[in-house]
């Protein structure tokens, strides 16, 4: 049964969800030649029918990179970009033929008998497209379902009470999904699938990825986080978390400021869809369906040349001065950040509190510059952190000031780029003292003003070669201070601890200071916005290298859809197909895998269905054929289990017995006679069983296998990879080999394989003379692709005159060394159905019967 959010998203993809009215179509799909304008119509097309050879990019986000504004005298709307715009700086990192195209919301309201008109004009004259969301569902979406429940969510805070986050509400979780589509829409109008990169940004867009995936599959597509993404205890709570998970991992390329955010992610990956991943050549990447989906992680950094244009402006020399002047004889603390919840503003003023009265004599020598930017969403939690503020400062400024000062100095109004530059100039110290958050570039910000320039050196009174200086205090918890080793990082819940880290760094020895500020200024000035853009599309281009050398297709109903992508040649196996070959040939080799094959992985009941003992039975009767169960499991259970079937030949324990039917006696591989290392290997496995709650060890005649399937997977995963660790250690001068495959870790001899299994039945067949001219080998797991492996070299010796035919098939759509692929174990038994029924001739009386009754017709 489908999932009600499932539900309601096809309920959107036919229409019916939302009455959204569709937003004006003029702009064209593709432009093919500068000045001309395509007129195809119709969202995209798979056929890549550009004549352009322009590098583009299209960046989609919440807000476009605009000011807008009414024009008094011709009541027209005006517009400017917003140079501060980090979706406008990160153009740098890309070369200067690239078109850079912005899908995103306008900070302004547009009347709908005007919205043609200013599309074109953005279109023209700012390569902006706007999407026109209607007023009621812009606050449904954004102020509601991203601010009261994706935005809390995502810095930690969960709906454990009406005052702080509200409880999941199915109507914005529709008008999210509605935005994201119509988000999707004017993506679809303007790209040129075949040749267009896309570059989603922020938690606002994350079911995006899923429209465009379903419409085009090979899309370049690319999504930075620019929030935290929270570790999976929270996320888990999410009511849409799969949804949300799965939009993301239709994306090539997932971007994250930090490790930890990354970190977060793969858990709730591996937890709630069982998705393994691993570094492959420093990169990180997620198998999701033969896709690989990349992993970057890399902060975001500031644009160097617009920070200090800014502090060459004379309006910022001006308000430096100013600054001087108010603050003479006192060392400036200074902190800027927005009205919310996760800046510890109040925790901040604490500190300063604290600091104030441990230390009397500092008392009229610093002051605490807070400049609060407008909170950028509302509610009560937003009036209460406000008000908390502002009683805080109060209460410090009347214990602590004087008339002629005031230790604490609150600036609560729009503040210009040029006047908090002029603050950071001025400021010996900096605090960022949020309790959680995405990124924060202030300390950044901070770090380039306190360099300077030689007009701002020639203000502030400075020689241009003489030392600069930075003290940061920044929180632990905010997404830029891994990337800060010279900040002093405190708990900002600890007050102590942050009141001695201010007052650490406003007493540090100036040489140190210079030394940390060296180090700062060397990093921000080279990992700035031009650098993270142009190595998230570095990493992009890479990510999206084998599009083409794969055939895809889309699974999937609703926000569940998914591509497939595996290699050109790989296909399912057709019955009919087989069936022919079969009829045709005369000396026949068929190898089955056990479980996971002939046996589903979800079956309670391990041994074979009746239905699977009378179509092996029935193979196994007809004299062309050899028929092998070549399994993991110990002898005794396939014994036992097929007992009925006198011509089954059996390979147990990956061929390290084997026996050709019923009546022959067990062989044992004899490269691998000495098993003393069972003795070494059995402690070293309880030892870690005991230690891993869920976690059993399989003990086999010939192999010892460490199952934590049933294990925390994080743990468990942890856990294995320790353990492999260790018994290769202990195992080096031995003949095992360890292996590690699905939620387990297994040891068993060398030399031993499902490989040469085969490899030993076919060379058996070519001595007796009796070559194969038909083989079939089905199995699911990774010991069975060396069986694939084995047979294909083996039956391509030069002595073979004639080749057999080969059909080597895994179960499920999945990267392997085969060619073909079945679903599942259903599909699997119908296949030998369908060969059982060409093995067994039919009576002569039906086939009489038969010849009659075509003769009449």
């Amino acid at each position: 049964m489908a999932s009600r959010s499932r539900v309601n998203f096809l309920d959107l993809a036919s229409g019916d969800l939302l009455d959204v009215p569709h937003t004006p179509r003029v702009l064209p799909r593709v432009m093919t030649v500068p000045g001309i304008i395509s007129d195809l119509d119709g969202y995209g097309s798979n056929d890549g029918d550009s004549d352009v050879c322009v590098e583009r990019k299209i960046i989609v986000a919440n807000m476009l990179p605009l000011h807008a504004k009414r024009d008094a005298e011709t009541d027209k709307w005006c517009f400017s970009l917003d140079e501060d715009s980090l979706l406008l700086q990160l153009k740098d990192g890309f070369s200067p033929e690239t078109e850079v195209l912005y899908v995103g919301s306008l900070k302004i309201e547009i009347d709908a008998n005007e919205q043609e008109e200013v599309a074109q004009k953005l279109l023209e004259n700012f390569n902006c497209v706007p999407t026109f969301l209607p007023q009621d569902l812009q606050k449904k979406f954004y102020l509601g379902f991203c601010k009261q429940q994706l935005w809390p969510l995502f810095h930690y805070m969960l709906p454990m009470c009406p005052d702080h986050g509200d409880r999941f509400d199915r109507l914005l979780w529709q008008a999210y999904v509605s935005a994201n589509k119509i988000f999707a829409d004017k993506v679809m109008e303007i790209i040129n699938f075949e040749d267009d990169s896309v570059w989603v940004h922020d938690y606002h867009l994350m079911v995006l990825p899923t429209f465009l995936r379903k419409r085009y599959n090979r899309v370049k597509l690319g999504f930075f986080l620019h929030s935290p993404f929270p570790s999976s205890e929270i996320y888990r709570t999410l009511t849409v978390r799969d949804e949300i998970l799965r939009g993301l991992l239709n994306c090539d390329l997932i971007g994250f400021h930090t490790f930890d955010y990354a970190r977060h992610f793969l858990s709730c990956c591996s937890r709630m869809l069982g998705l393994d991943y691993e570094s492959k050549r420093g990169h990180i990447g997620l198998d999701y369906s033969g896709r690989t989906v990349y992993i970057k992680i890399l902060p975001v950094g500031v644009h160097m040349g617009r920070l200090e244009s800014v502090l060459n402006l004379p309006s910022t020399s001006s308000k430096i001065k100013e600054i001087q002047e108010q603050f003479k004889g006192k060392k400036v603390i200074i902190g800027i950040d927005d009205m919310d919840i996760f800046k510890g503003i109040s925790l901040k003023l604490l500190a300063m509190e604290q600091l104030l009265q441990q230390r009397p004599e500092l008392q009229g020598k610093i002051v605490l510059v807070q400049i609060v930017n407008p909170a950028r969403g509302s509610g009560k939690d937003v009036l209460e952190a406000k008000r908390e503020t502002y009683l805080t400062a109060k209460r410090i400024n009347e214990v602590y000031g004087s008339p002629n000062y005031e230790p604490v100095v609150i600036i609560d109004r729009h503040v210009p780029r040029f006047e908090k530059s002029a603050y950071y100039a001025v400021a010996e110290c900096c605090i960022v003292n949020a309790v959680r958050d995405g990124m924060n570039l202030v300390p950044y910000k901070y770090i380039v003003c306190r360099q300077g320039t030689a007009c701002m050196d020639e203000t502030m009174g400075i020689k241009s070669d003489s030392p600069r200086t930075s003290m940061l205090v920044v929180s632990e918890f905010i997404g830029c201070s891994p990337s800060l080793s010279g900040a002093i990082r405190v708990n900002p819940w600890d007050i102590d601890a942050v009141a001695d880290a201010l007052e650490t760094a406003i007493t540090m020895r100036g040489s140190e200071q210079q030394m940390r500020h060296e180090k700062h200024y060397r990093y921000v000035s080279s990992h700035d916005v031009a650098y993270w853009a142009r190595s998230f599309m570095q990493d992009l281009e890479r990510a999206c290298r084998d599009h083409y050398s794969k055939r895809c297709w889309g699974v999937g109903l609703g926000l569940g859809f998914r591509v497939v992508s595996l290699s050109p040649g790989f296909r399912k196996l057709s019955i009919d197909h087989i069936v022919s070959a079969y009829k045709r040939t005369n000396r026949r080799a068929i190898f089955l895998d056990y479980d996971g094959t002939v046996v589903p992985h979800s079956s309670i009941i391990k041994s074979p269905s009746p239905e699977v003992i009378s179509v092996l039975n029935v193979l196994c009767k007809d004299p062309k054929n050899t028929v092998f169960i070549v399994s993991g499991r110990g002898r005794s259970s396939l014994s036992e289990w097929f007992v009925p079937l006198e011509k089954l030949g059996i390979a147990a324990e990956h061929g390290y017995f084997l026996r050709w039917n019923r009546s022959s006696e067990w062989e044992t591989s004899p490269v691998a006679a000495d098993l003393d290392w069972k003795n070494v290997v059995e402690p070293v496995m309880q030892l870690y069983t005991e230690a891993t709650d869920g976690s059993n060890i399989e003990i086999k005649e010939s192999a010892l296998v460490w199952h934590h399937q049933d294990a925390d997977p994080d743990f468990g995963s942890c856990q294995a990879k320790e353990l492999l660790d260790h018994l290769e250690s202990v195992l080096s001068n031995e003949p095992a080999v360890v292996n590690r495959g699905q939620h387990i870790v297994e040891v068993k001899p060398q030399g031993v394989s499902k490989g040469l299994v085969a490899e030993k039945v076919l060379l058996r067949m070519f001595d007796d003379g009796t070559p194969p001219d038909f083989v079939m080998c089905i199995g699911d797991d990774r010991s069975d692709e060396d069986m694939f492996e084995s047979i294909l070299s083996t039956v391509s010796s030069p002595s073979l005159h004639t080749a057999p035919e080969i059909y080597a098939c895994t179960v499920g759509r999945k990267p392997s060394k085969a060619k073909y692929y079945l679903d599942d174990a259903a599909d699997v038994v119908k296949l030998l159905q369908g060969l059982a029924t060409a093995s067994s001739p039919k009576p002569r009386h039906l086939a009489h019967i038969q010849v009659s009754f075509e003769s009449t017709v």
